[in-house]
């Protein structure tokens, strides 16, 4: 393969980063085709591209062969708050005709961003394209998130489900914690402790039961609430935005059982639930994540048919 020249990601490659970007949404769809078809077309791609280009002024790169722009790569910062030192290449921040490419271009910016401080980069990437994947892989970046998509089964409603009610809240409080609790633990290792803001935590779970729009399911044992499942529509998500947010689809967006009660049907359940509350309102399909270092998420959403879409990758610069 010919050399490639790189330069500094400018205005001018725009056009030509909406077509490498439609292109590889639009083999991306070929094999998961519940994706928003609209990002097939450059026109649509372009304004993706140029939403996270003129987010702030973070540097990238485009690569250069034969006089022809071969792939490009940019990238944001979001709070550090939460991510570190950051910088994201978002769905829409990367595309290559070459897998191979995305590495020099990598190089490129990452000197860059290395040498503002910047040490924690993230990349979300599609995971249907194993050597794009293997590619981010050999600059040293490790899975840590999954996105998924199925279509929705037709389910029955099933027994010892029932939506969620007020007088439901004190005894939710004390569920609420336990996804954050449980990837504190090895081998996920969260950053994120449980929210101990317990008046917002009441108001959140208050919210989501009273709204319309999410679905608040919750299973029984006894006379006790053993799990809960929240669904909402897939446009709450500050995560699957632009190509990873497809059209009119539901989001199994938090689910917790009692460790005690794991490996006892209560999930299947749930997600039964789950299936038909999303179908009943009008959704074809249903959205969730998870980090793939969570073993229990990694090996119980992919056994339920949820295909993975999207991987986020993630490297830290020591």
């Amino acid at each position: 393969m010919a050399g490639m020249e790189i330069q500094e990601f400018a205005d001018g490659h725009l056009d030509d980063a909406a077509r490498l970007l439609a292109a590889r949404h639009k083999a991306h769809r070929r094999l998961e085709p519940l994706l928003p078809p609209g990002y097939e077309d450059p026109v649509f791609a372009r304004q993706e591209v140029e939403a996270l280009w003129r987010a702030d002024e973070t540097p990238g790169a485009v690569g250069i062969r034969g006089g022809r722009v071969v792939g490009y790569l940019v990238g944001i910062r979001k709070s550090d708050d939460v991510w570190g030192p950051n910088v994201w290449v978002d769905p829409a921040g990367h595309a290559v005709e070459h897998p191979e490419d995305v590495r020099d271009l990598y190089a490129a910016a990452a000197a860059r961003w290395v040498g503002a401080g910047l040490s924690a980069h993230y990349a979300v990437v599609p995971a249907t394209d194993p050597e794009l994947v293997d590619s981010w892989f050999r600059l040293g970046f490790g899975q840590q998130h999954a996105f998924a998509i199925r279509e929705l089964p037709d389910e029955r409603w099933p027994d010892g489900v029932r939506e969620a009610d007020i007088a439901d809240v004190e005894e939710l409080m004390q569920l609420a914690p336990l996804l954050a609790q449980h990837q504190l633990l090895a081998p996920v290792f969260s950053r994120l402790p449980p929210d101990e803001d317990e008046d917002a935590l009441r108001k959140d779970i208050e919210e989501d039961i009273a709204s319309p729009t999410s679905g608040c399911l919750v299973a029984e044992h006894g006379d006790r609430i053993v799990g809960i499942f929240l669904v909402v529509p897939l446009e709450v998500s500050s995560m699957h935005t632009g190509l990873a947010r497809p059209e009119v689809v539901s989001y199994l967006g938090w689910a917790a059982t009692l460790p005690e009660v794991r490996g006892t049907g209560t999930g299947l359940t749930l997600t039964r639930a789950s299936f038909a509350w999303a179908r009943e309102r009008g959704y074809e399909a249903m959205v969730t994540d998870w980090r793939v270092t969570n073993l229990l998420a990694s090996r119980f959403w992919p056994r339920r048919g949820f295909r993975p879409t999207f991987l986020r990758l993630f490297r830290a610069i020591p």
